[in-house]
């Protein structure tokens, strides 16, 4: 098929990266819009993809200030109880992961930041990305 139209392969255009599956035979499909549509909020705002935990990222420095009022990473037991809750919301709710509590992606940092600056965050991309890191990473699980 190397060389091959989508079209010529019997694949529908490409239009948006979206998810696909089937659920008792009925197609399902899920984007980014869609979660906007769902939660009812406009795939808008901020939104910091990439990030990888890298130690050298600038957004290292203004994390630990909005989480722990210093340029020094802090701990889980540093943190208020306000910012523990919405890191709780956060991981139980929006971006669900497995492990503790206190191992948070930077990415993840960073999406809290914007809700503790009332920065407007882009909640559907991110809820979006993350179903996707997800996904790949169950998929490479199982290769193993």
């Amino acid at each position: 098929m190397e060389g091959k139209t989508r079209e010529e392969m019997g694949l529908e255009p490409f239009v948006d990266t979206e998810i696909r599956s089937s659920i008792m035979g009925v197609p399902v499909f899920i984007n980014q819009e869609i979660i906007a549509y769902v939660i009812g909020r406009a795939s808008e705002g901020n939104f910091k993809d990439g990030l990888d935990n890298n130690k050298n990222s600038h957004w290292n420095d203004i994390v630990n200030e909005t989480m722990f009022n210093s340029k020094k990473k802090g701990a889980y037991s540093n943190l208020s109880v306000e910012k523990k809750m919405m890191l709780k919301i956060q991981n139980e709710n929006l971006l669900p992961k497995g492990g503790g509590y206190n191992q948070q992606s930077l990415e993840h940092k960073v999406f809290l930041h914007f809700f503790i600056k009332k920065e407007k965050a882009n909640v559907p991309k991110c809820i979006f990305k993350h179903m996707i890191k997800t996904l790949k990473e169950s998929l490479d699980h199982m290769e193993d």
